[in-house]
């Protein structure tokens, strides 16, 4: 039969060592604090000794006695019981180490950013100007995600998936710093196809929770799809719609011309059909009309859609007390040999 070949490791002097000891977690520190009274427990011991001991009245010839180095052999003793109870103590403090492995697991969110990107989005009512700065603002939203799949879906006159639901945040987020305007040849808000293209990417999705956030700063013009119709196809297949209407009540200016003439544009929001769509498919209507608004927005979906994050963890601790009782106890086997060896009887100075 197969033995374990016996370890031996425990002899090693390293255990002793401070690396060693600052490793370790000790399960009862109070012992080690008690370390500290062996050594003045014999020294009051020593001091009782030489107080009290008994001496015998010999008549000794005059002259100086000669101390050698022997004399000092009659401590060896106490020297070893003392670090004997040292090491029980050390035992009693039980050294141990810990080995924690911790596994997150998360039930992810899928979620569509829509965004617009017709002609309007170039007003600067939104430095520098709205479409760079719901660019910013989705970025920051993409950052705050986790275990979530992300898609982005742009649209003007029509509607295109520009990359599909992905867990690669990198990839989205390059995605995302690509829009630019014109990017969509025919001009338009086309909301109804983009709410399609969106709807048709999550439609299969297993996740907990389907959602769609739309950036718009008008009221559909374009596509063959009505967006009430959209959103009651959203509604069908359980996705959440938040719209996020994106403009700024009043007059805006646009860049200088050739000629250098300014020109300026009346601005407003058409916020009838966004705050529908949303009431439609049970999300909610959001009104930004500068860019800290739309921040802030964003923030509020970001914890109205929070993935929840299990967090397990595993604890393996092992201890070490038993490698200071076997040194312990091969100093105690050591000491009552001494006891019975002239170590003891040495004479006294």
């Amino acid at each position: 039969m197969w033995q374990t070949p016996a370890d031996f490791s425990w002899l090693n002097l390293s255990w002793f060592s401070w690396q060693t000891w600052q490793s370790f977690e000790w399960a009862n520190p109070g012992f080690l604090y008690a370390l500290l009274g062996v050594p003045l427990l014999f020294l009051l011991r020593w001091l009782l000794h030489v107080r009290f001991r008994k001496k015998m009245d010999v008549a000794l010839f005059a002259g100086d006695v000669t101390w050698h180095w022997t004399s000092i052999l009659r401590y060896v003793p106490d020297v070893v019981f003392g670090l004997f109870l040292m090491l029980v103590l050390v035992a009693l403090a039980r050294p141990q180490k810990t080995d924690e492995t911790v596994e997150l697991s998360a039930e992810g969110i899928d979620i569509v950013l829509v965004m617009d990107v017709s002609g309007s989005m170039e007003l600067t009512d939104f430095l520098p100007n709205r479409l760079e700065a719901a660019k910013e603002v989705a970025l920051q939203f993409v950052n705050g995600r986790v275990q979530d799949r992300i898609g982005l879906v742009v649209f003007a006159g029509r509607a295109f998936s520009l990359a599909p639901l992905t867990t690669d945040y990198e990839m989205i987020r390059e995605s995302i710093r690509n829009i630019q305007l014109g990017m969509v040849s025919e001009d338009g808000t086309a909301i109804g196809s983009a709410l399609a293209v969106a709807i048709n990417r999550l439609r299969d999705s297993k996740a907990k929770s389907k959602v769609c956030i739309l950036i718009s700063d008008g009221e559909n013009t374009a596509g063959s799809l009505d967006p009430e119709l959209a959103a009651q196809l959203a509604h069908a297949f359980h996705l959440k719609l938040y719209t996020v209407g994106i403009g700024r009540e009043g007059t805006v200016l646009l860049e200088a011309d050739s000629t250098g003439q300014m020109a300026s544009i009346q601005t407003g929001l058409e916020e009838k059909t966004l705050r529908q769509l949303a009431s439609l498919s049970e999300g909610q209507f959001f009104r930004a009309q500068d860019a800290n608004a739309l921040s802030q927005i964003f923030q509020r979906i970001n914890s109205l859609e929070k993935t929840e994050i299990k967090e397990t963890r595993y604890r393996d601790t092992k201890d070490y007390y038993q490698i200071y009782l076997r040194w312990a106890l091969v100093l105690l086997l050591l000491w009552l040999l001494l006891k019975n060896t002239f170590f003891t009887n040495a004479l006294e100075d």
